[in-house]
């Protein structure tokens, strides 16, 4: 999960374009209160470092988050948000097949921390009505998320690191 700082540019470009677009863009309402609601803006590749890149956006306050992650992650990603069905099951379905047969639901993720350029995660699941959190990458466990329809959270504090870290940027170019 480490975040490249190189080549961000281009990703920082597609943020760009996916924010002009975007309509309706909610006001900051004052202090945060607790990790938001985000959603998968989409998995693409960062055009300088070859790397692909996962997407979010808060729904609170339409902040962006931008995690590099590997290959294999990003395909386990856009398979469910293309609403693809594979064949046979991929890991990410084998563990919640897994989980389901064990009686353990799968409730929500939370982003919760960046340090050292690394994410942190947990999963949040009910079993047999007891509460516990495992601890994830964050591409596993918007894999897992996504597959299983339970809300996408990231703590506020991800946000603002991650912005810290995110290279300033001129105005881009209009085409």
């Amino acid at each position: 999960m480490r975040m490249r700082r190189g080549g961000t540019v281009g990703v920082l470009m597609v943020i760009g374009l996916i924010t002009l677009g975007a309509k309706d863009i909610a006001e900051k309402t004052g202090p945060a209160t607790g990790p938001q609601e985000a959603e998968v803006t989409g998995v693409v590749l960062d055009p300088q470092s070859r790397q692909p890149v996962v997407i979010l956006q808060g729904k609170r306050d339409k902040r962006h988050l931008v995690m590099t992650i590997g290959h294999f992650e990003a395909n386990g990603i856009a398979i469910p948000l293309q609403g693809v069905t594979p064949p046979r099951p991929l890991t990410h379905d084998l563990m919640l097949t897994l989980l389901t047969d064990l009686k353990v639901s799968l409730r929500r993720i939370v982003i919760t921390d960046l340090k050292d350029d690394v994410y942190y995660a947990v999963l949040h699941l009910d079993v047999n009505g007891a509460q516990r959190t495992v601890d994830s990458r964050p591409s596993d466990a918007i894999a897992l998320a996504l597959r299983a329809k339970v809300p996408i959270l990231v703590e506020d504090r991800v946000f603002d690191k991650a912005e810290r870290v995110m290279p300033k940027i001129g105005p881009t170019p209009h085409f």
